[in-house]
């Protein structure tokens, strides 16, 4: 068993995910005409805008909060370490890189996912049901597909990784404050049940306050760093760029040079956004868009990746990068090492601010990585209570044992099942890129009109099969 998933892992981490993801980047930046660039003012406008009448979903800014709570986890912290230590400063040039072409492919699965989203008819609370599964089925024609690709996303996502976040708040709480495993696993599960017992709408009400402070908080402490540092600040810019191209080499400890730094910052780059692993697109659909139109939330959520890696990843490297304790290729990597460079900025407090902003982000990860697997159960049909009831019991189980000890095989497992479902969705929208781009260019010509931009679609029979038209019209 841990032979053929070390083999899919390689075959998946090695090769297609890793040049797929950048690749279908680079082909949604180019058609869509780098509007990541070009029409940024629009993702702030989708957010901004007042909330629609249409009370059936959540509004954009909890659906970007939600995506953001998963999004925002330990990788911005802890994976931005690794990145450093492994690749040299100019790894965080290529995880800009990935997050740039990211934004387009973000766009992409988000906007499909607005498209083919359904009505839950379940109860006066539901919500919009939709992502990648939904696309698959009804886009693609072949909902067997979208099966397998659910029943991946509720494994890797609903269960396991949040195994990983609460063993990473686990040992940040154990190492900043020595409070034992057992006592946080428990806390940590009391706190989740209580959110996830209230369904998508809580989920989305709790993210819509913690995930704005939270972020907040740690981009102000990043603030304040650089600017008591901000001499330095223009020459590491430049150090981070200039060591991307092995034009400067990096003191020490890292081999590779421009490989390494690629390889790295490619790699942690793509697990910090998730852009195209086909996570985000689950509660794009859920929410309500303003204006009526998929490529509204397709929009919210490119902005999504903006903020994860453009905007926190960058604070994480620099606060390291300017500090006195940071060596390529040291001992200290990780938490550790974002431990011990908050502590060289801002004396004792800093470990500790690292641990509670672990806590926030790792907690965040694992109501938003229910939120995901709560579409995928719905999907499979199963979204019932007793499924839900399942699920949610589930998951916090998952999180109280991984709180106490890691098992590599299951987490290796976790990563073949991403690797799988990223895969597969991959294929779908690159397939659908088609209707994309039609998306795009109907929006941004109702924009030039003069008029709101909204999607009717009995106006576009080519691209409306599979549509729920009493959504869409």
């Amino acid at each position: 068993m841990t032979t053929i998933i070390n083999f899919l892992n390689t075959v998946f981490w090695g090769y297609v995910l890793i040049y797929g993801l950048i690749a279908i980047g680079i082909y949604f930046s180019i058609r869509l005409r780098f509007q990541q660039v070009l029409h940024f003012g629009e993702m702030i406008r989708s957010i901004t805008a007042a909330p629609a009448g249409d009370r059936q979903g959540i509004s954009p800014f909890q659906a970007l909060c939600t995506s953001l709570a998963s999004r925002v986890g330990t990788g911005n912290i802890a994976g931005v370490a690794v990145a450093l230590v492994l690749g040299g400063p100019g790894a965080i040039f290529w995880m800009w890189i990935v997050a740039f072409v990211g934004m387009a492919t973000a766009y992409a699965e988000s906007t499909l996912a607005q498209l083919y989203k359904v009505k839950d008819t379940s109860d006066a609370t539901a919500v919009y049901r939709g992502g990648p599964a939904f696309y698959i089925a009804h886009g693609l024609g072949q909902p067997w597909l979208g099966g397998v690709f659910s029943v991946c996303l509720i494994l890797s996502f609903g269960l396991v990784f949040n195994a990983v976040q609460a063993n990473s708040i686990a040992d940040a709480m154990m190492g900043a404050f020595a409070i034992p495993k057992i006592a946080t696993g428990l806390f940590l599960a009391a706190l989740t049940a209580v959110v996830i017992f209230g369904g998508i709408r809580k989920i989305a009400a709790v993210a819509e306050y913690v995930v704005p402070f939270m972020a907040g908080i740690y981009l102000l402490v990043a603030i304040i760093v650089v600017l008591m540092n901000i001499s330095e600040v223009p020459a590491m810019l430049w150090h981070i760029i200039s060591n991307a191209f092995g034009l400067t080499e990096a003191a020490g400890g890292v081999t590779g040079g421009v490989a390494a730094a690629m390889l790295n910052g490619v790699k942690r780059g793509l697990f910090s956004n998730e852009a195209g692993m086909g996570s985000a697109p689950n509660i794009a659909a859920a929410a309500t868009p303003n204006p009526h139109h998929p490529s509204s939330q397709g929009f919210v959520q490119a902005l999504g990746v903006f903020i994860d890696t453009i905007l926190i990843c960058t604070c994480t490297a620099l606060m390291i990068l300017l500090s006195g304790v940071y060596t390529p290729g040291g001992e200290l990597t990780g938490t550790q090492l974002t431990q011990a460079a908050l502590s060289d900025h801002i004396g004792t407090v800093g470990p500790w601010f690292v641990a509670v902003a672990i806590f926030f982000f790792a907690f965040t990860s694992i109501i938003g990585n229910y939120a995901y697997s709560e579409m995928a159960l719905s999907y499979l049909g199963i979204g019932n209570k007793a499924g839900l009831m399942t699920l949610r019991v589930a998951v916090l189980v998952m999180v109280v044992w991984g709180a106490l000890q890691a098992v590599a095989t299951v987490f290796d497992l976790a990563d073949a099942s991403m690797g799988l479902m990223a895969t597969i969705n991959l294929i779908a929208i690159l397939a659908l890129s088609g209707t994309v781009v039609a998306l795009t260019r109907n929006y941004f010509e109702q924009r030039r009109a003069g008029v709101e931009p909204k999607f009717r679609a009995a106006d576009h029979p080519a691209i409306s099969k599979g549509v729920d038209h009493e959504i869409w019209d």
